[in-house]
Order: C-alpha cells, then sequence, then structure tokens
C-alpha cells in the first residue's frame, strides 16, 4: 500500500503530539525535589558525637553565645527565620580557606539582596582571632554588616557546635582546650528552624553551585 506524502504529514503530526504529551506528563507528574532533614542517625558515624548515634529524629543546632566581628553578642535568636550557611574558618589559615572565603563571597552576592538568608562563620582559633582581627578580616573580604557574621569567642563551645549540632567534622576532638584543633572545608546548610538541610564542599565552585540552586529549591518550599 502506498502511503501518500499527506499521510506521512498526518502520521509525523500524530508522533509530534504524542511525544511532547509524554514529556508534558513527565514534567507534570514528576514530585518536586526537596531537600532531606538531616538528623544523627543518619550520618556517617564518624561525623556524629557517640552520644547523638541513635537520635533520629528532632535534631537543631545548640543554643550558642558568640561575638561578631563588630564586638556584638550573637546568639541563636539572631538567625531566627533566617536560612544560612554555617562553615569553621581562621584568618591565618593558609590553605582551604582562601577558598571557602571566595565561595563565601559569591554567596553573598547572590543573596545581597535577600533579607532571609546570612553567613555564619566561626572562628577555630578564637583565642588568636579576636574581634579586631575579625573586623580587618571580615573588611578584607567585604563582608555586609548582618549578611555574613563572623564569631569569635568560648573555644569549647564553638567546637561542640562543630561537633554536635553541625557535624562538620570526622573527629571527635577533645574539649575544646588548648590542644584540641579543627579543620574543614564543610559548609552546611541549615533551615530557619535550626534543622541541618545539607552538606556542600566549600572549596568547589560545582559544589557551591549546588549549594545555591539547594537555597532555592528551600527557599520554595518553605513558603508552601
Amino acid at each position: 500500500m502506498k502511503v501518500q506524502r499527506s499521510d506521512w504529514l498526518k502520521i509525523s503530526v500524530v508522533l509530534l503530539v504524542f511525544v511532547v504529551g509524554l514529556i508534558s506528563s513527565y514534567y507534570i507528574m514528576k514530585p518536586e525535589r526537596r531537600l532531606p532533614i538531616y538528623n544523627p542517625s543518619e550520618l556517617d558515624k564518624r561525623l556524629v558525637d557517640p552520644q547523638l548515634q541513635g537520635k533520629g529524629r528532632n535534631h537543631r543546632v545548640l543554643p550558642f553565645k558568640l561575638v561578631n566581628q563588630y564586638g556584638d553578642t550573637i546568639t541563636q535568636d539572631a538567625l531566627n527565620g533566617k536560612i544560612y550557611i554555617a562553615d569553621f574558618f581562621f584568618t591565618t589559615c593558609p590553605g582551604i580557606c582562601k577558598d571557602m572565603a571566595r565561595e563565601k563571597r559569591r554567596l553573598q552576592e547572590v543573596f545581597k539582596d535577600d533579607p532571609d538568608f546570612v553567613i555564619v562563620s566561626h572562628s577555630v582559633t578564637p583565642e588568636m582571632d579576636s574581634v579586631p582581627v575579625m573586623r580587618e578580616y571580615a573588611e578584607m573580604q567585604g563582608a555586609i554588616q548582618g549578611k555574613w557574621q563572623l564569631l569569635t569567642g568560648d573555644k569549647p563551645q564553638i567546637y561542640e557546635l562543630a561537633r554536635k549540632s553541625y557535624f562538620a567534622i570526622f573527629d571527635e576532638g577533645g574539649n575544646g582546650d588548648e590542644s584540641d584543633f579543627i579543620h574543614t572545608e564543610n559548609f552546611v546548610l541549615v533551615d530557619p528552624s535550626k534543622r541541618i538541610r545539607g552538606f556542600y564542599d566549600g572549596t568547589s565552585k560545582e559544589d557551591v553551585d549546588r549549594l545555591i540552586e539547594d537555597i532555592y529549591i528551600l527557599k520554595k518550599d518553605l513558603k508552601k
């Protein structure tokens, strides 16, 4: 049977409609990606303090009281209603902190006009990173006041936050005493309810691209 040109045209149109329908159905039915909520029992045990490894629900960042680069006292209340990135660094770090600072500047620029986003950087050498030192470093990095908080203060408290709130490092370490030292490239994404929503390599442009995408996903989810 000879197929006329007009018949081929009709077949092509039907096939095109079928393919478009399939693609449209896929995107309509495909569930939107949502970020997980991380609890200690779901993480690599090397990241989690032994006392918390069995905790499977309702993990929240611990209360804290530290000082920022302007000498202002900052507590967890300053982050109420905020999406924020937590990280740990020190101002004299010659290695990974430079790459982390570059990516934090990029994050700050992307979300510069978003009042609900903050960067929170904790010094792991607070005995050296005094308020004046932190302020000088903040100015060198172009940190925007209120947008990028650089925190110093009680070392045991900072180290407890790293190990028991943010699960940012793979070692148990000491109790934040003089001999204790942590060093990590992790950026930790935290939602307005103080829950952990993601971990990222703060030295990697590609991973921070993923972080930026995840922040937009989280913001969209929170609006529902």
